[in-house]
């Protein structure tokens, strides 16, 4: 018995480890060929051969399921898919779908079966749909090229679903049916026959939405389609482009995921880095929201939920969270108690009635601050100052800086609030911090720069009356035209006219 036990497993792990993926192409140069693969919709180099005579081999153990594709030169490649069987195929160059023949591999002959039948179609319906294009709803020749459009649509359809129900247990299947859409029923009626709900077919397909992929299955993950879908569920068709909306719907998606899973770092990963690289104002609070509750949380474990980071880059980035979330827009960062170019008075910004308060981080011997803080005073004078809305300029200070500080705020006659950790301050607190926290300061204010991750200079943040920032890294004619229009002044001559340069660096 225990012979044939040991048997059994070494006939197990050949057929496990000693799968190939051959493949005979026609009319091909010997040259040098790649293996590629998805992960998501980026295609990745997998593995290298020397293709002879038309042959070439691969090491299937090196893979796992998923889509995966031959790259010849010149950029031409062909797709098939691979999951955990042997695979041979033949083809002839250029024309790699119409010759294919699928030689081994139950997956690929239902796959390439289905790619010949369902690419005529799309043709087909693509000529169709641009005739209809052209037409008049009321013309005759529309609803006859609609009702042939149907048809082609209810064939594909009925092609899929079959395909679904007679390889249930074939990877291929799956693919197929995370390509289709739900199919949204009608939307609910009164007695008289009138929709009762107006958005109900849009709220149950973004309800459904998910309804035909296997999200516990991580090798879908390994096709363009499913990288397709994630980024249209969380496109501006699906949603409204505003952070906190696409934050609930990201928590919601993600939470329900197997936090183990591929499927759990692709979507977290994808979101997270998709709206850090993201340039519109707000947006980088999806970036830091997500990792504060993914990256830098802990889970039952005691253990980060990232298990795919490597330990350095997990401390790096979680060092940076704490202060970024005191910055992202809706939140009230912390106040700033420092003391004024006297040196003594103590300055805050929680204590000030304004409408608006524009918290400006600078450095007197910063370059483009030299530029943008006498700007600044200009708009102070002449707009903002009579309209309630006051800056505080947080200024450096320290060592040679505060003499340099002073001088600028003077040659400049700078009239706004101008405070710092003044040279004096920073050594006192240096010897005991204890002399004025609590009872003139904070920790958070003397240590601003971390506190508001300020790396560098100019930096600007608007709040409202409640003290919530409502935009930051605006320029000034950028902060000109918002407060302007926020106050209904919009009309107004603009003193500062736009200027990309500006924009760009405060960006």
């Amino acid at each position: 018995m225990r012979l044939l036990i040991i048997t059994a497993f070494i006939l197990l792990s050949n057929l496990s480890f000693g799968q190939k993926l051959r493949f005979k192409i026609g009319n091909q140069k010997d040259t040098t060929v790649h293996l590629i693969k998805y992960i998501g919709k980026g295609l990745y180099y997998a593995d290298t051969a020397e293709i002879k005579a038309g042959y070439v081999e691969f090491d299937a153990k090196k893979q796992v399921p998923g889509i995966l594709g031959v790259l010849l030169p010149g950029q031409k490649y062909f797709e098939f898919v691979y999951n955990n069987e042997e695979v041979s195929l033949e083809t002839i160059s250029p024309d790699f779908i119409d010759n294919m023949k699928v030689k081994k591999s139950e997956e690929n002959k239902v796959f390439f079966e289905y790619v010949k039948f369902i690419g005529p179609k799309k043709t087909e319906s693509g000529k169709l749909t641009e005739q209809r294009s052209k037409l008049k709803s009321e013309d005759p020749q529309f609803k006859i090229l609609s009702d042939k459009i149907d048809a082609l649509n209810k064939e594909v359809i009925d092609y899929q679903n079959n395909l679904i129900q007679s390889n249930s247990t074939k990877l291929v299947s799956k693919i197929v049916r995370m390509s289709m859409d739900i199919i949204i029923p009608e939307a609910p009626k009164d007695d008289k026959g009138n929709i009762t709900d107006s958005n109900f077919r849009f709220n149950y397909f973004r309800t459904h939405y998910w309804d035909n992929v296997d999200l516990s299955d991580d090798r879908l993950v390994n096709t363009p389609v499913f990288h397709s879908k994630l980024e249209y569920y969380f496109g501006k068709n699906m949603m409204i482009q505003h952070w906190d909306t696409i934050l609930e719907n990201a928590f919601k998606f993600c939470d329900v995921l197997n936090p183990k899973s591929k499927t759990f770092e692709y979507c977290v990963s994808w979101i997270t880095s998709s709206y850090g690289k993201s340039n519109i104002m707000g947006m980088d609070k999806i970036y830091v929201m997500m990792a504060d509750r993914y990256y830098c949380n802990k889970n039952a474990e005691g253990k980060s939920p990232a298990f795919w980071m490597k330990e350095d880059k997990l401390k790096e980035l979680c060092e940076k969270i704490p202060a970024q979330k005191n910055t992202v827009l809706g939140v009230k960062p912390p106040n700033i108690i420092l003391r004024d170019t006297t040196d003594s008075n103590w300055r805050d910004f929680y204590s000030l009635s304004s409408e608006y308060i524009i918290l400006y981080f600078w450095d007197p011997e910063c370059g483009h601050c030299k530029k943008t803080t006498p700007k600044l005073e200009t708009l102070y004078k002449e707009k903002f100052k009579a309209r309630n809305v006051e800056i505080f300029a947080v200024g450096k200070a320290v060592g040679e800086d505060f003499a340099k500080w002073k001088k600028f705020i003077k040659e400049n006659n700078m009239t706004f609030i101008n405070v710092a950790v003044t040279e004096t301050l920073f050594k006192a607190a240096m010897d005991d911090a204890r002399q004025f926290v609590p009872k003139f300061t904070t920790i958070e204010s003397l240590n601003y720069q971390t506190t508001y991750d300020i790396f560098s200079t100019p930096r600007v943040f608007v709040l409202d009356k409640d003290k919530k920032i409502i935009a930051k890294s605006l320029s000034v004619s950028q902060l000109e035209e918002m407060l302007d229009r926020l106050q209904g002044k919009e009309d107004l001559p603009k003193i500062f006219p736009p200027d990309p340069e500006e924009d760009e660096q405060m960006k």
